[in-house]
């Protein structure tokens, strides 16, 4: 055989081999897509009609196009595996419906998931029993509903309680999102029974609470709180997802009045689970370390004719205690020449401004000055700039002065319903300007201490032969840390069209996937994608747990999860080291469950009466443990689950290197008198 022979002979076999690992795939593309691009690198493309394509590829070839920027979402064509199924498979909580090594197999029941949400429907079947008799929704609060009767202690709303009341009402009312589903959709994700079609949640026995809030502080906590009476009313362990997030709060490093609220709720035993946000893929922050210098920056806008309720961008921007700054708006035209300029604002104001408008002929530009009163513990400074700008001639941009000092400014987008939550770029439109980044993503409650922050990734791919393809963060999941530096997120779980129940009533636009005919209604199911998914798939998780061991603490619940993690190809090994689009690696519902069940009930508490003294508390790098006496003691230092971290021996006052500690609540013992007191980490 020639040269040219043995080349087409090994083209030939290579040919032969390819096609027959190849698998025939749908893709859904985008107008990034090229199909030059695709088929200059082998791909086999087949036919295009519209923006879906078929296509075949190897185990190879689908990971390298995986995140190619022109393909929205790509499926094997096989009968389609719901995506709720990738959820349970890739958090493993299939197995633990099973019982896979565990003592018996868990489903959430006799555990209460709240939501606080919008767009419920009551009576979807996904919210019965898998057999599709009872509802499991014990109770459902809609505070925009004004027809009554009031929960009695706050006086507004609608409660509905038992089966009738609740069945009858069939979903909550119109309200600041329309007839929306997203309640609808990421419940059926926490604990739906599948509705007959096998798209089980996590934790498909679970008890539901639903809460319709309204969009401000008060209500929220009216409605977390009217949870926390119900759970106790039932006699039954609660956890509640907030797959929601805003950055207009009064401060949004975990010392808001929010977050101090929910940490006290917390320390009773609720466990809460939220969405780590979905700004990870817009340059949206900017940090800067002033030094009497000047910082300018291009304020993108979203664009008006997108949301019928848009208003325009809100621009906040936060300091460091004790140290001030001032901020001012430029207009300036599409050549950069500045028209006007807004007064400079001093973080220092103690009040707001009315809203003001500057007029160039027919056109207008709207904007207000914000204060917020600072409620947290923080006292950061802060300044926020509301502005309206519906007209593309004119560039808005941000300008700020200060002696020094750290700030972190944001660029979300502002609704007239008060929600927006979404970032819009800051640009490095001239020379010396600064431009956004994507870090210190976080809002509230996502920066609260004691909640379980959820990134999302996109599920692994389990191909026929058991190999398998682990998957990446999603681009839009929100990074971290937080504004004060804590490592935030805490895990990741798949939120990547995840298919789940859709609202009946919804007037918002969805691609069904499926759908089932229960007592004469249709009822359809779709999927979404953000954290708004991840989050509930936790929050599952953490049912699953609490049915295996009642007793664990909030902070027990959200130690397990962290140190289960699952790390992988895609995370890297995250044991030691926490990412800020990660947390600390992929959340494992078998892990966690087995840990919980094997765990005994802490008995390790604060007495008050410990005869050393500890400080500083909370601490960081290192803590000093006074004795009263001038001898050496043992030291110990616990995490929540009983566990020893660390062994010491100190003297009468002893450094203790405390920098191998990820930050939580720990326990110091002293071996003399076997007393305790508590320690935070941070």
């Amino acid at each position: 055989m020639n040269k040219f022979g043995l080349i087409f002979f090994f083209c030939f076999c290579y040919t032969l081999v390819k096609a027959q690992t190849q698998k025939p795939f749908l893709a859904k593309v985008n107008e990034c897509f090229s199909k030059n691009e695709l088929t200059s690198a082998g791909i086999n493309l087949g036919t295009q009609i519209g923006d879906i394509i078929t296509l075949k590829l190897t185990e190879e070839e689908f990971s390298s196009i995986e995140n190619n920027l022109g393909i929205d979402y790509i499926q094997e064509a096989r009968p389609v595996k719901p995506f709720i199924k990738r959820t349970l498979v890739d958090t493993k909580a299939d197995s633990v419906h099973k019982g896979k090594d565990l003592k018996t197999g868990y489903s959430g029941k006799d555990v209460i998931i709240g939501i606080t949400d919008w767009g419920f429907n009551y009576n979807h079947p996904n919210f019965y029993d898998t057999a599709l008799q009872e509802t499991r929704i014990l109770a459902a609060w809609d505070q925009f509903k004004i027809s009554g009767p009031a929960p009695r202690q706050y006086g507004y709303g609608t409660e509905y309680e038992g089966a009738s009341e609740i069945l009858n009402a069939e979903k909550d009312t119109y309200n600041i999102y329309e007839w929306a589903t997203h309640g609808t959709h990421v419940a059926g994700i926490a604990g739906g029974s599948g509705a007959g079609l096998g798209l089980k949640g996590v934790a498909y026995d679970a008890n539901f609470l639903m809460v319709t809030f309204q969009a401000n502080e008060a209500s929220v906590l009216e409605g977390i709180e009217w949870m926390h009476e119900k759970s106790m009313e039932y006699g039954k362990r609660l956890v509640i997802n907030m797959s929601w997030g805003l950055y207009n709060m009064p401060s949004i490093d975990g010392t808001s009045l929010l977050s101090q609220a929910l940490n006290k709720l917390s320390s009773e035993g609720v466990i809460f689970v939220t969405s780590g946000g979905n700004n990870g893929d817009v340059n949206f922050h900017i940090e800067k370390l002033f030094n009497n210098d000047t910082l300018r920056s291009q304020v993108d806008f979203y664009p008006f004719s997108a949301h019928p309720k848009m208003y325009g961008q809100r621009i906040s921007v936060w300091g460091e205690r004790g140290k001030e700054f001032e901020i001012q708006m430029e207009v300036m035209d599409v050549q950069f020449n500045t028209l006007f300029k807004s007064p400079i604002y001093s973080s220092s104001a103690t009040a707001y401004i009315p809203k003001a408008i500057w007029h160039l002929g027919p056109d207008t530009v709207e904007y207000q000055f914000l204060k917020q009163s600072i409620a947290g513990l923080s006292n950061q400074p802060n300044a926020h700039l509301i502005v309206k700008n519906p007209s593309e001639k004119y560039r808005i941009v941000l300008k700020a002065w200060a002696k020094e000092g750290k700030v972190h400014c944001y660029n979300v987008t502002e609704l007239t319903n008060n929600v927006g939550n979404w970032g819009m770029p800051f640009l490095a439109s001239r020379s010396n300007w600064s431009g956004g980044d994507k870090q210190y993503g976080l809002g509230e409650p996502a920066s609260t201490e004691s909640v379980i922050t959820v990134a999302a990734h996109s599920p692994k791919v389990v191909f026929n032969n058991g190999n398998i393809i682990y998957g990446n963060i999603a681009n839009f999941s929100s990074v971290g840390p937080t504004i004060d530096e804590r490592p935030k997120p805490d895990i990741s779980a798949p939120g990547v069209q995840v298919e789940s129940s859709i609202s009946a009533f919804t007037n918002r636009p969805y691609d069904q996937t499926n759908s089932v005919l229960y007592k004469a209604t249709f009822y359809p199911f779709a999927r979404y994608s953000g954290t708004s998914m991840s989050s509930p798939a936790v929050a599952g998780v953490a049912a699953l747990m609490l049915e295996a061991n009642p007793s664990l603490t909030s902070q027990q619940v959200k130690d397990i999860i962290i140190e289960t993690a699952q790390n992988d190809d895609k995370t890297g090994n995250l044991k030691d080291s926490h990412s800020a689009e990660w947390g600390w690696g992929k959340g494992d519902a078998l892990r966690a469950v087995k840990k919980a069940e094997s765990l005994k009930k802490l008995t390790l508490q604060d007495t008050g009466e410990a005869n050393f003294t500890l400080f500083p508390n909370p601490a960081k790098r290192m803590i000093y443990v006074m004795g009263e006496k001038d001898s050496v003691y043992s030291c110990s230092i616990f995490n929540t689950l009983g566990e020893v971290v660390l062994n010491g021996k100190i003297g009468r006052i002893t450094p203790l290197s405390i920098s191998s500690l990820k930050s939580g609540l720990y326990f110091v013992r002293l071996k003399e008198g076997e007393l305790v007191k508590k320690l935070m980490v941070r």
